[in-house]
């Protein structure tokens, strides 16, 4: 065997891969820094080392470090959203009950991507990254109304939805951090929350009020 032949076949060989593998490869090595690191301290080259590839293929591909935030955050939006699919049939805290388990199956099995999406910072609360963001959580607001079978919130329901909100998103972070509460656990958790926080809302809202009476007997039926 030749010399040349020889180190021909000492080089590993090159992955051949779609583009669209490609860009979900480097998508999902950005996600990674981004979940543990601020945007602006994220550098091209971290994300091209981290995913095995050249900085000019990150370029080529996302034009820059801000094209691969926003496309890498939007592909974690869209899973996400896709497991906030509203299901129907149930009573009303059973559904929200579900709906929790196939958010913390996203929060489990899509660590980086959901660390990403919703950690705190500058980045994530401007722009385009803004808007996706509160795209997710409108989205989740949206469910959550149609659980609840109601139409248009009254300001003390909706406050308190995001309120309720805003809590499922620190539970999911502080999980993904310590992972010391069993999931079920944390699950049924939320859901008993839900319920303290209308309890409170409904005495400053008669609207509320009815609501919470109907989702009892719904769940005791």
């Amino acid at each position: 065997m030749t010399p040349g032949k020889s180190a021909e076949t000492a080089r590993p060989a090159r992955r051949r891969l779609s583009v669209d593998r490609r860009r979900e490869e480097l998508m999902a090595a950005a996600l990674e820094l981004f979940s543990k690191r601020d945007a602006e301290d994220v550098s091209i080259d971290d994300v091209a080392s981290a995913a095995g590839a050249s900085r000019a293929l990150v370029y080529h591909y996302f034009g820059g470090k801000q094209e691969l935030y926003v496309a890498a955050l939007r592909s974690a939006a869209e899973q996400l959203e896709s497991r906030l699919r509203p299901q129907g049939g149930g009573r009303p805290l059973d559904e929200l009950s579900a709906g929790l388990t196939r958010y913390f199956d996203f929060v489990e099995e899509h660590a980086a991507g959901f660390a990403a999406l919703l950690r705190g910072g500058p980045a994530n609360r401007a722009g385009e990254v803004g808007e996706i963001v509160d795209g997710v959580r409108q989205r989740l607001f949206r469910l959550i109304q149609r659980q609840m079978r109601v139409e248009q919130p009254s300001p003390v329901l909706r406050t308190t939805l995001r309120s309720w909100i805003a809590s499922v998103e620190t539970a999911g972070l502080d999980w993904l951090e310590h992972r010391d509460i069993e999931r079920p656990t944390l699950e049924k958790m939320l859901v008993d929350h839900m319920v303290s926080l209308l309890s409170v809302a409904a005495g400053y809202d008669p609207d509320v009020n009815r609501l919470l009476i109907l989702l009892t007997r719904e769940q005791l039926a």
